[in-house]
């Protein structure tokens, strides 16, 4: 980019208000327009006293405002010159649709900036003491979204083979799927998997349970919406988690 665009793709991370980058925080400061999504922990509003904000709320099964409309009202203040942020939760990057949004504009001659957040499955893990790649138990990490636009299924096979931490995003309507297609296509039974609720908030909470038990597991815990699943064995290594439904009191 030649100049600074005034409007800005910005990740407010999975909850926890002190994740908030610092660039996210000065760019908030300056800002005229603030669109907020539903998952944003309002504690942050507090870096733009000043903005106008605007709740643009999108939640899986909930009532949501319109990707169209959303567009269109980036269009309007960005082609007016208006300092606008459009604040999202976890990274925008990460199944945020951020690189959707930023095309449609540039193709109408807006240009936006984006900055990330850390998300949810990164923050979630953390806190639950999972390391999500370790020597010599996982290679990577592998970041993918059990919600798809199609309804198609994913590489379950591959996705087993992988020999990466698998952490699945948009997942507690589909547990039957994930469970049963991991399963199919190789990966053991008894693969330890960790929930996590509300990830980085005072309401977070976890369970963990073995792959061939996620349903049951997951139906007695009463897994709720946001949540992540951490799937392989770098679960082990997690110093704690309770299998209650009280929030859990993790150790350092």
């Amino acid at each position: 980019m030649n100049s600074t665009p005034n409007v800005w793709l910005i990740g407010a991370g999975p909850g926890d208000p002190e994740l908030l980058t610092l660039k996210a925080a000065r760019l908030l400061a300056d800002a005229e327009v603030v669109m907020v999504d539903d998952l944003v922990n309002p504690e942050i509003l507090q870096h733009c006293p000043q903005a106008r904000l605007i709740r643009v709320g999108k939640r899986g099964g909930c009532r949501s405002t319109p990707q169209a409309f959303i567009n269109r009202l980036m269009l309007r203040y960005g082609r007016q010159g208006k300092r606008l942020v459009r604040l999202k939760g976890g990274d925008p990057c990460i199944f945020g649709r951020a690189g959707e949004e930023a095309q449609w504009l540039r193709e109408r001659g807006v240009e936006a900036g984006i900055v990330n957040g850390i998300t949810a499955g990164l923050a979630g893990a953390t806190q639950c003491n999972i390391p999500l790649t370790l020597r010599g138990v996982s290679r990577g990490v592998t970041l993918i979204t059990a919600h798809t636009q199609d309804d198609s299924e994913l590489n379950w096979a591959g996705l087993a083979a992988g020999g990466t931490t698998l952490v699945v995003y948009m997942g507690v309507a589909r547990l039957q799927q994930i469970q049963q297609g991991l399963m199919a296509g190789g990966m053991p039974a008894d693969m330890p998997v960790a929930m996590i609720e509300n990830a980085s908030t005072p309401n977070q909470r976890q369970h963990a349970c073995q792959l061939s038990q996620l349903c049951a597991a997951a139906s007695a815990f009463k897994l709720k919406s946001p949540a992540v699943l951490v799937i392989g064995e770098v679960v082990n290594a997690a110093e704690l988690i309770q299998s209650h439904s009280e929030p859990s009191q993790l150790t350092g």
